[in-house]
């Protein structure tokens, strides 16, 4: 396929008997959210793996009662040739979430994020002979994504558990800075994704007025069948309250849309979401 297609890449599964197959987040929140996946029979695939943009662990539980698929997953960028972490196949079901262990002839160490003192969350460096050598003709770049010892500054942010197995929690650049306090828009869109009213959603950070201090806003597609009201955002704001620390709520509110914008790997723009902000509209708030 050109680009993804919905109804293309079920039917292919079905009529070759596909086991195994390479996806991204989006395909899988289409997957679980599609009703028309009913019309196929995919039980040939045996295993998914997904890489490029954060999956949320309600998804993936989401797939695996929907479907019975399970999915591994992977982490790296370009400049880590391209991978770095990898899930084993038994460890897709042992530890949903993680992004996998360090491969072989890799070193890895966490630095804390700047400003946070208390979060077991850090920035991961690398250094590896897939590490690439710096960008070209770019001092100043190379200056800023390589420590004095060599290592490779992810931007990424997570934590390592007694096992080796790596969670990210979001990138060093989309922290919401709230009273001090680092939010990561990841988790809170992970959680968000568990109310049966979000069909998607991304979580940005919109000046308090107060210091420079941000209040995380949640921009949230509905699920089919559930109105984008004042009714729906308090549900959704007291089921991500009831699940996270004070500081961590969507006192930015809820502002319902038609759609979140992604690249083609499933990554949310931001910026779009950014200029979405600037242009108003709906917002239901804490």
């Amino acid at each position: 396929m050109a680009r993804f297609n919905f109804d293309k890449f079920c039917s292919t599964i079905q009529r070759h008997q596909i086991t195994y197959a390479y996806v991204v987040p989006p395909i899988i929140l289409e997957l679980v959210s599609n009703p028309r996946v009913q019309q196929y029979n995919l039980r040939s695939l045996r295993m998914m793996l997904s890489a490029a943009a954060p999956l949320a662990v309600e998804l993936i539980h989401a797939l695996h009662q929907k479907l019975d698929i399970s999915v591994r997953q992977a982490y790296g960028m370009s400049e880590c040739a391209p991978c770095t972490h990898m899930q084993c196949w038994d460890e897709a079901r042992t530890h949903v979430g993680s992004v996998g262990r360090l491969l072989p002839n890799m070193t890895a160490k966490y630095v804390p994020v700047e400003g946070e003192t208390n979060s077991k969350s850090k920035e991961l460096w690398v250094k590896g002979p897939n590490v690439f050598l710096g960008y070209l003709n770019n001092d100043k770049a190379n200056a800023e994504v390589f420590s004095d010892d060599g290592y490779y500054k992810t931007g990424d942010v997570g934590y390592e558990d007694e096992n080796g197995h790596f969670f990210i929690t979001d990138r060093v650049k989309e922290l919401i800075k709230y009273n001090g306090f680092q939010v990561a828009p990841a988790e809170l869109e992970a959680i968000a994704l568990g109310h049966p009213a979000v069909g998607d959603v991304a979580v940005f950070g919109v000046s308090s007025g107060q210091d420079g201090s941000e209040l995380p806003r949640a921009y949230v597609v509905p699920s089919p069948g559930h109105p984008g009201n004042q009714a729906t955002a308090d549900s959704i704001i007291k089921f991500v309250k009831d699940r996270v620390i004070s500081y961590k709520q969507l006192r930015g509110g809820i502002r319902f849309v038609d759609a979140i914008p992604r690249n083609p790997s499933g990554k949310i723009l931001r910026r779009d979401i950014k200029k979405m902000d600037a242009q108003g509209g709906r917002t239901s708030k804490l």
